[in-house]
């Protein structure tokens, strides 16, 4: 299938999306995938430094001062850009998606634990600051070489949510216990990570200017994993498509029946709008585009419907978990239960449009 034209791409563009995936074509097959998960890291530390090192990924979104291209904005450290140093955001509770701003207000919201306890809790200790409690299913929480932690601070009259900066880099951080969970998506690593009179740097002083931060982050990074579910999408129709133009049923192809056609040109167009959602909101000038949340909820709900078609149209070998069509499946529901669900996604980006009424913050 040929896609719709969209917005042109730059020559960069053009050479930047070659580039990558020719690179994934050869490292990041299928059995590539299985056998990275099996690694202490949980992912191929080689292809990382070569996406990262070699072809500067990593950095392209990153201002030049932070040793990144320039691309988009960002406020991060030249290790992360040249992917020598790899960095994870811990918020307790697993309310990741809110903590980003992207199914509700983090702002109005309690998401990060009680005054007094539960969650993360900071406190001021001989000129520094210590972290206490725990927070779980922290992505690549238990490889990350730094943690960035929101944490409560200020006790229960003026309790407030701050960041901190948790060096782990080696395993002799003090009171820093990290162990990472089994998931659904094994391609998708998560850790609960614990700390006990932990050593922390602050990161910005203001709750406000912390909170606008997360949430304008996280719109950002709802675009970036749009992008990657509609690739998913894409890449998981196609290989439906090939297999029921070989598969022979009653003396014919199996895509030849009107039924599979029907089916397959529905996924085609569910993710193709996902598609150009997901373009227009890359598009949008400024950090943090509005539109993400609304492009991560169209694309999220693509690869669920194309997953679980790709599961029935393959036939009795779709149904066994060894099947390449499960790693679709599993990042589809893996990602909706960290970044979703989809309809709190859509209410959120219509709350912030003013759809049905007033503006929200």
């Amino acid at each position: 299938m040929d896609a719709p034209p969209t917005a042109p791409l730059t020559a960069e563009q053009q050479e930047i999306r070659r580039t990558l995936r020719d690179l994934l074509a050869e490292r990041a097959g299928p059995q590539e995938n299985r056998a990275a998960t099996a690694t202490p890291q949980g992912y191929d530390p080689e292809l990382w430094a070569r996406m990262s090192g070699a072809l500067g990924l990593a950095g392209l979104a990153l201002p030049e001062e932070y040793g990144g291209v320039g691309c988009g904005p960002a406020e991060l450290l030249p290790r992360l850009a040249d992917g020598t140093l790899t960095c994870a955001l811990a918020v307790p509770g697993g309310s990741l998606a809110l903590a980003l701003g992207l199914t509700g207000d983090n702002a109005a919201e309690a998401w990060s634990g009680g005054g007094r306890a539960g969650g993360v809790q900071a406190r001021a200790v001989d000129g520094g600051w210590r972290l206490y409690g725990e927070a779980a299913q922290v992505v690549d929480g238990h490889s990350a070489g730094l943690l960035l932690v929101a944490a409560h601070t200020g006790g229960f009259a003026r309790s407030r949510t701050l960041l901190f900066l948790v060096r782990a880099e080696d395993d002799g951080t003090p009171g820093l216990s990290r162990t990472r969970q089994p998931t659904l998506d094994l391609t998708r690593t998560q850790a609960t990570v614990q700390f006990r009179d932990t050593p922390a740097e602050l990161l910005g002083e203001e709750p406000a200017d912390v909170l606008g931060a997360l949430a304008a982050t996280g719109r950002g990074a709802a675009v970036m994993l749009a992008a990657e579910a509609v690739g998913a999408a894409r890449e998981a129709l196609d290989r439906t498509v090939a297999h029921v133009g070989s598969r022979e049923q009653f003396g014919r192809p199996v895509g030849s029946f009107q039924a599979v056609k029907h089916r397959l040109a529905d996924l085609y167009v569910q993710v193709e709008a996902a598609r150009s959602l997901t373009h227009c909101a890359a598009r949008e000038p400024g950090p943090g585009p509005d539109s993400g949340p609304l492009a991560l909820a169209h694309a999220l709900e693509a690869l669920r419907a194309t997953a679980g078609e790709s599961i029935q149209l393959h036939g009795g070998i779709g149904f066994t978990w060894e099947h390449e069509a499960h790693l679709f499946f599993k990042r589809a529901a893996s990602d909706e239960l960290l970044f979703g669900p989809v309809r709190r996604l859509r209410a959120r980006a219509a709350e912030r449009t003013g759809l049905f009424g007033e503006v929200a913050a």
